[in-house]
Formats: structure tokens, sequence, C-alpha cells
């Protein structure tokens, strides 16, 4: 990752929480603590952010608390011929009519695009995959209810009884910070409470990750790797990775820029 990006990610960060700390800001960069460090005294001596004991705060403290992890925006450009292929692999397992639900996301984004052409009910959390279907397709959208995190254009809400405990889907599409032996992994309790609840309304589970999600990890798991039923990822993953996903049966569709994919197991 460009100096650059870094620096934006690690703006975006203090401006969503009190202090960011190195260890968070390494996590959202995959960069060294001695990069990191590097980054914030740079930023720091241009006055664009604080350095402080052990991470950095924004110059104004926000007066909203963000989500963890990085914002849509950046995560939008980063490997995107990966994910629209990925993505394009996820709506080819969808039937004319099916009731799916998609959880916000840049990878799960992607799948608005081939969903054009199709007449489906659509249950989703994010904004802009709402927005956009509503615009450039024939399909039935439903929103959950609660707070529009700005950073993550991610509908949120805290509360048990929210809508979507009304919606019934064949199949749940989510994206995650990261894939290991424990299972899927997310960066913020927030998130893993809502997005508990979506894998609840759903038969099966598929996971869009492009592979450079299998080495990263987090503090939060999301759910076992046994709940998964379909991963779909990029020709880039490993044979650790593939053999992880084997031992469990997750079924394993691997996908190619170019747009053809191959099922490696399941």
């Amino acid at each position: 990752m460009h100096e650059k990006e870094r620096h934006t990610i690690i703006l975006s960060a203090v401006e969503e929480r009190p202090v960011a700390t190195v260890a968070e800001l390494c996590n959202l960069t995959g960069a060294s603590e001695a990069t990191v460090r590097r980054d914030i005294a740079t930023l720091d001596q241009d006055g664009q952010l604080r350095r402080v004991r052990g991470g950095a705060e924004a110059i104004a403290p926000p007066q909203f608390v963000g989500l963890a992890g990085r914002p849509f925006s950046v995560n939008e450009v980063l490997r995107i011929e990966e994910k629209q292929a990925i993505a394009a692999a996820a709506v080819d397992l969808c039937d004319e009519g099916d009731a799916i639900i998609i959880n916000g996301g840049t990878t799960t984004f992607q799948m608005v695009h081939p969903l054009a052409s199709r007449r489906m009910q659509v249950f989703t959390n994010s904004f802009p995959i709402a927005e956009h279907l509503l615009k450039h397709s024939k399909n039935t959208v439903m929103l959950s209810g609660g707070t529009i995190y700005r950073e993550q254009n991610i509908i949120l809400s805290p509360f048990d009884n929210d809508v979507t405990r009304n919606f019934c889907a064949r199949r749940v599409f989510m994206g995650a910070q990261g894939l290991g032996p424990l299972g899927l992994m997310e960066a913020d309790p927030l998130l893993i409470q809502a997005e508990q609840k979506l894998i609840g309304q759903a038969d099966e589970l598929v996971v869009l990750v492009d592979s450079t999600k299998f080495e990263q990890r987090s503090s939060l798991v999301l759910c076992p790797l046994r709940r998964i039923t379909t991963v779909i990822t990029d020709d880039q993953i490993t044979d650790k990775a593939a053999a992880m996903l084997e031992a469990v049966e997750v079924k394993l569709i691997v996908t190619h820029a170019g747009g053809a994919q191959r099922t490696v197991a399941s």
C-alpha cells in the first residue's frame, strides 16, 4: 500500500474514534509498526493529527464515534478486478426470484452490476447497494433500519427487534475483515451484532473475500468456519487456505480477473 493510501486510512481512523492505537492502524493498513509510527510522526508534523502515547488522535475529537475498519471510499478502489469477478460468481449462484441478503461492503457492492438484469428480492444494510439497485434494476429492495455510518456506508441497529427479523432469505452474501481457522472475523462489536442477525435469517452463508483476507486477523469472530456454506475468492488463494476450507467441507469457488471460475472443493 502506498504512503498516500496509508495516510488516508490513518486520518479516517482517528476521525472516527477518540484515539487510534498503533496496533489498530497496523491492522487497517497492513503496514509494520515502524512504518505506522513514521506515518503518525509525518502527519503530526503536518498538523493533520496529534501524536499521543501508543497511537494518534484527531485535532478535533469526534462527536460521533464510528465503526472500526477502513472507510468504504478507501476499500472501494482496492483490488477492484478481483472483487468484480468474485461478485459476478456470487450472482451466478442466484435464481430469478430468489430472496437474498447482501451485507454492506465493497466486494458485495460489486454484485449490483450483474444484478441489474435480474428480478429478485434483495434485503441489504448498505445504502449504496440499495441506491444503485433502485436506480438501475427491477429488483425489489428492502433496507434495514438504524443509524447510517457514513465512513462504511452501512446501516446498523443495536436493537434485536428491527426489520431484519422479518426477512427470510435463501442466501446471505457477506464480506469480512478476515478469514482464518477460527472463522469469519470482523473489526467492530456493532458489526458483529448486526451481521449475526443477518446470518440467522438465511439458509446459506456465502462469503465474498479476496485472497488477502486469509492473511488478515481480528480479535472478533463473527461465526465459525462450519457455519459458512461457500467461499468465493480469487486465484491467489494459497494451498494452505484452500485446505483449511476443504477440511470443514466449505465449498470453494475460485475466480479469475477475466471472469472464469472453478469450484475447488466442497
